[in-house]
């Protein structure tokens, strides 16, 4: 079964490029170092901003992580609509247990059950 045909898969069909190449990069390899650049960006940029001690500090970095996050999605939007970027869909089954997971942390909230 190809993912097109399989349920659990998320995705759009791919735009061509070519599967043996050269040492150059396509359009999807550079998509795919934009997108990784980004997230490696946004991780840094979020501890970078949250820790940050004087306020214009903080403002500016926002921006920027504000950006960041804003590129990755773009980029991340391109490859999802050309078919280079797929998705797993999660069952009910597993996303029952993660909720039950998850939903049991909540009496471990220093103040009361937070929903």
């Amino acid at each position: 079964m190809s993912p097109q045909q399989n349920p659990g898969i998320i995705r759009n069909p791919s735009t061509s490029v070519p599967t043996v190449k050269g040492p150059e990069m396509n359009d999807r390899d550079l998509l795919n170092d934009i997108l990784a650049t980004e997230k490696y960006i946004t991780d840094n940029f979020n501890v970078f901003t949250r820790e940050a001690s004087h306020e214009q500090l903080h403002q500016v970095t926002m921006g920027i992580l504000n950006e960041s996050h804003q590129a990755a999605r773009d980029a991340y939007d391109i490859m999802f609509k050309k078919g280079w970027y797929t998705l797993t869909s999660a069952q009910g089954q597993a996303l029952q247990q993660l909720q039950e997971q998850f939903g049991s942390y909540a009496t471990q909230f220093p103040y009361g059950n937070v929903h």
